[in-house]
């Protein structure tokens, strides 16, 4: 004999598998009883619960709760279906914990630290409002055609610039690059899965696919125009205006017709505030190896160095056993991410386990300089602890000696306004490279605009490149280098770009010396030469050799190589300082 059923629950039962969806007396669950419902499940009551089932048109039969508050009668106005309006927002981090909570993965430290990521980019972007996308003009896109004016007297290569500034206002993407097994597509999944909703239109596409659909794109809108038609700005703001935000899975490069129209498709699209989150099977500076014509690539790499943050997704510990942080030693913008990155890399070449982070002291010639943070031998500093106030060389010196790594947050932009801060900081980024210690900055502008901004360097180009113009015969080797990679990087007629320039001039002292003349931020060739060369020692400091070297990673020998390392600097330093 079947047991009889609540009659409530049948009738909860009845609205919940009713086939009558479309028709005028569907069944639906009231907001009343759903918010009842979740306090009888938080309370984990004992008791049966018990819903009424309210009709959308007037029933005669309704079932009342037994101890729940009185329900106002059915009314002739439209009602909807209950919705939760409580949730609360789900994050890439919250995403992850629930999934290691119901087993689904596994909890790990380095993928834990990847998500955080993730996490820092989800949280920028829910206060991001992308700016309303500008189609370029049909008019602007054709070929100039010079007048006679021009043909004799110049100016006929000139053109107007198609492609918009990039805003100062968006967000740095993400590149995440590791073999196969990684993790790529589960962390993308989840960075797609949770975009907060005021990322209104997302795409995301298998890279390849995504590059035939702009070759179609780019073949029909020729076939209307004509070939000479500048078509890759006009199909970049039709894909802008169905994508705020852009996920790209495998991002490779083999093809040279990919290769020649990348750095302008790519920036194009930025320019319109699409946010750009990419996955590949490798780093940057190896994509398109030993492709044709692969110089003319660089400045695809260089934008997406400088626009993405890059993030291996290989694991790699130590000889504690901690993961080392996947990102570079230099961050900007002073974002969100700009935060945790400090603090992943001070944990990193700290020892927060035995030696917690806490202030300290070091006496320099009778008197004590204050060290805000130290944890081992890493000491951290904020830019205005370290440079704002009264530091000098004997300072720096003597923070070699007592430490092998510094965190300096928070560095700002220098003008000839700061050129005291400047002269300072010089001096230090000098002591820490002759004493090849360890150096993290996250700053608010790139490292090639530290010293000075934009609009200085873009006039200090520009003067060399009027100079050799006017006087070639007479002007330095330098200055001639300077004009030509200025030429090199004007590919399309619309003028350099600032930033591949001064890729190669913090490579090579003698184009800096040669631009840096026309600053006047210093006062001397003397100075002019710290700065070329604070460049210069910025950038090897940054890169992977110098950064893992001495750190005892295990694919490096582990301990061994750590206490080896340290014999040596411990001889360079004595020497050098």
């Amino acid at each position: 004999m079947k047991a009889s059923l609540n009659p409530g629950f049948q009738a909860y039962l009845h609205a919940l598998v009713s086939d009558t969806a479309g028709r005028t007396g569907r069944r639906t669950l009231c907001t009343d009883c759903l918010r009842v419902l979740r306090q009888h499940r938080k309370y984990q009551t004992s008791s049966r619960r018990q819903l009424h089932a309210l009709s959308l048109r007037s029933s005669p039969t309704t079932v009342q709760p037994a101890v729940l508050p009185a329900v106002p009668a059915p009314t002739r106005q439209r009602r909807h279906l209950a919705t939760v309006k409580d949730v609360i927002e789900h994050g890439p981090l919250a995403e992850y914990d629930e999934r290691v909570q119901t087993k689904r993965l596994r909890e790990d430290e380095h993928q834990r630290t990847l998500i955080q990521h993730l996490q820092d980019l989800h949280d920028t972007l829910k206060d991001y409002q992308p700016p309303k996308v500008v189609h370029p003009d049909i008019e602007d896109l054709h070929p100039h055609k010079p007048s006679l004016f021009e043909s004799l007297f110049g100016g006929a290569n000139k053109k107007k610039k198609v492609i918009g500034g990039i805003p100062e206002n968006l967000p740095k993407g993400l590149y995440m690059y590791g073999d196969v097994g990684s993790g790529k597509t589960m962390l993308m999944d989840l960075f797609y899965d949770t975009l907060p909703p005021n990322m209104t239109s997302k795409t995301r596409v298998h890279f390849h696919n995504f590059m035939q659909d702009v070759h179609k794109r780019l073949h029909k809108v020729r076939m209307q125009y004509g070939n000479d038609f500048d078509a890759v700005p006009f199909i970049a703001a039709d894909i802008a205006e169905t994508a705020q935000v852009l996920c790209f899975d495998e991002f490779q490069c083999t093809d040279v017709a990919d290769a020649m129209i990348l750095r302008r498709l790519l920036e194009s699209l930025m320019s319109h505030g699409v946010v750009l989150i990419t996955t590949s099977n490798r780093h940057p500076d190896d994509l398109y190896k030993n492709g044709i014509q692969r110089q003319s690539f660089i400045p695809c790499i260089d934008l997406l160095k400088k626009q993405l943050k890059v993030i291996n997704l290989d694991s790699q510990t130590d000889y504690r056993k901690l993961p080392r942080p996947p990102s570079g030693v230099y961050h900007h913008p002073l974002d969100r991410s700009a935060v945790s990155h400090a603090k992943k890399w001070f944990e990193f070449l700290g020892d927060p386990q035995k030696d917690p982070p806490h202030p300290s002291k070091i006496t320099v010639w009778g008197r004590d300089v204050e060290i805000p943070l130290v944890s081992g031998k890493a000491a951290k500093f904020t830019f205005h602890d370290l440079i704002g106030r009264a530091t000098g060389a004997a300072d720096y010196i003597e923070m070699m000696r007592h430490f092998d790594a510094f965190i300096v947050t928070d560095v700002p932009g220098m003008t000839h306004r700061e050129r005291d801060w400047a002269r300072r900081f010089i001096t230090f980024i000098d002591a820490v490279y002759e004493s090849h210690a360890k150096l993290v900055l996250t700053t608010a502008v790139p490292l090639s605009q530290l010293f000075l901004s934009r609009t200085e360097l873009d006039e200090s180009l520009e003067k060399v490149s009027k100079k050799v113009d006017r006087d070639e015969g007479s002007v330095s080797g330098e200055d001639k280098n300077v004009a030509a990679r200025m030429k090199n990087a004007d590919t399309h007629g619309e003028g350099a770009d600032l930033d591949d320039v001064m890729r190669n001039l913090m490579d090579d002292l003698g184009l800096s010396m040669s631009m840096l003349k026309q600053s006047s931020l210093f006062s001397g060739d003397e100075e002019r030469f710290a700065f070329a060369r604070a460049l210069s020692r910025l950038s090897e400091m940054g890169s992977q050799e110098w950064v893992e070297r001495g750190m005892g990673l295990e694919k490096r020998g582990g301990l061994g190589e750590k206490e080896g390392w340290q014999r040596v600097r411990s001889r360079w330093r004595e020497d050098s300082l």
